[in-house]
């Protein structure tokens, strides 16, 4: 039995249907989605819907990204948020076209169960962004933090290697898990297109969005596989690469 996280999808249908296949997906194992399944390229409706049809063969986690957030909202509500719709919103309302009613009552209901963090049952922690309480994930006030907060992973770049967890300077917040699994910042931001570990923090967003790919990750081995880099598979797209 496996466990494996998997990192920002954005739409990339295409690859995810790869990665997929490259992990050679058994009915045993445990898949966990990291949240962003939506917002960039042109099938974020689709995934979903193969999101939701992959559940029902496997276990599978989902967590609740913040892009996933806005597009539940616009789905309820018609109303579309500028931010969203500039980074990816447009490309996912166009996604729905065709779509009755009743498919997207369905996939509001999938964005309606989304988790905003997992623990298992060794204390590992998977979200998509981060916390900032120091009393751990349970203690977050304010919800919105965990699929948008950004500083726990620049805390831990930060943090140097040599430092003990018995320190007085060792961040409180990071003794309270075994090991903590995130997305939501990409790797290629530190010119980096694979799973990145920091402490005991592992960032699987590899950049899908951009020119990265969407990477899956085996928790117990370490050993991840990935797409192409996503743009080459939607060659007349942008994705969100506006520039």
């Amino acid at each position: 039995m496996r466990t494996i996280v998997i990192g920002d999808i954005h739409g990339g249908l295409k690859a995810l249907v790869q990665l997929l296949n490259k992990l050679e997906v058994k009915d045993d194992d445990n898949l966990i989605f990291m949240g962003d399944y939506v917002d960039g390229w042109s099938e974020s409706a689709q995934v979903v819907q193969l999101l939701m049809d992959l559940s029902k063969k496997i276990n599978c986690v989902f967590i609740r990204g913040n892009h996933d957030v806005w597009c539940e909202e616009w789905l309820k509500t018609g109303e579309v948020n500028q931010t969203w719709y500039v980074h990816g919103g447009k490309e996912t309302m166009a996604s729905y076209n065709g779509f009755t009613k009743e498919e997207k009552e369905e996939q509001i209901a999938f964005f309606e169960n989304l988790k905003f963090y997992y623990l298992d049952n060794q204390n590992r922690l998977f979200l998509h962004a981060g916390f900032t309480s120091m009393h751990g994930v349970e203690k977050e006030v304010h919800k919105p933090t965990l699929y948008f907060d950004r500083t726990l992973w620049e805390m831990a770049l930060a943090i140097d290697n040599n430092l003990k967890i018995d320190s007085y300077f060792y961040p409180n917040r990071l003794k309270h898990y075994h090991e903590i699994y995130i997305g939501h910042t990409p790797t290629t931001n530190f010119k980096c297109d694979i799973p990145m570990n920091a402490v005991n923090i592992w960032n699987v967003d590899t950049g899908a969005a951009f020119k990265g790919r969407i990477s899956g990750m085996d928790i117990e081995t370490k050993t991840f596989l990935q797409s192409d880099p996503v743009y080459t598979l939607y060659p007349n797209e942008k994705g969100r690469n506006k520039d």
